[in-house]
């Protein structure tokens, strides 16, 4: 079950280690669209943080993989992580470690990578009312064995979706819509690379 998750990071002052980050750290760039609009790549995770301060980040799942070695058995955490500003932003991202908690910070630093823009809007023809509420047209994302469908609501419908896919269009912003979903949702892993596969659609077709 997925649940929110907050890192507990020391107050350290960041130190750009790219262009990018002297760029943004310096004020030349100071919007996460300028970013994506100029074909940039995010190398450093400051670099979200910096510009979309109020992003939040929620563990979708942790996982222990055992392994067989010469000197026993090992045991290692896999971990999956969405993040998002709830207004356009979404992420995801995956670690492994030793540790829950620093494969948990690993998924966490992968998916601020991973961020990529979601179009919101109003597609609903029953809605029309121009207000970033949802998704400005159908879209559909394939992970795994899993297909996820996203279809653009009424305002007012709320999110009709399971409780772990709701969570997931919540923290990209969306705030009415339908999904229709096939294959084994169970599996998070899959569902949520179904998901970020739709929402990267949103931007990449419209």
């Amino acid at each position: 079950m997925s649940r929110f998750y907050r890192q507990q990071e020391q107050h350290v002052e960041w130190q750009p280690r790219t262009t990018l980050g002297m760029m943004v750290s310096s004020g030349k760039i100071n919007s996460m669209d300028q970013i994506f609009e100029n074909g940039m790549r995010i190398q450093e995770p400051e670099i979200v943080k910096h510009l979309l301060p109020d992003i939040k980040s929620q563990v979708i799942h942790v996982g222990i993989v055992q392994k067989q070695t010469d000197a026993g058995e090992m045991t290692r955490f896999n971990a999956l992580v969405a993040v998002g500003n709830e207004a356009g932003w979404f992420g995801i991202g995956k670690g492994k470690a030793a540790q829950m908690r620093v494969a948990i910070d690993k998924s966490t630093t992968a998916a601020h990578l991973n961020v990529i823009p979601v179009k919101l809007g109003c597609g609903s023809w029953e809605c029309r009312c121009n207000q970033l509420h949802s998704i400005p047209f159908k879209v559909k994302g394939k992970g795994g064995s899993v297909t996820v469908e996203i279809i653009p609501g009424p305002r007012g419908l709320s999110l009709v979706a399971g409780e772990n896919i709701k969570g997931l269009l919540k923290l990209a912003g969306i705030k009415d819509a339908w999904t229709k979903s096939f294959g084994s949702t169970s599996t998070m892993s899959s569902t949520t690379k179904a998901i970020f596969a739709a929402l990267r659609r949103t931007y990449v077709t419209g």
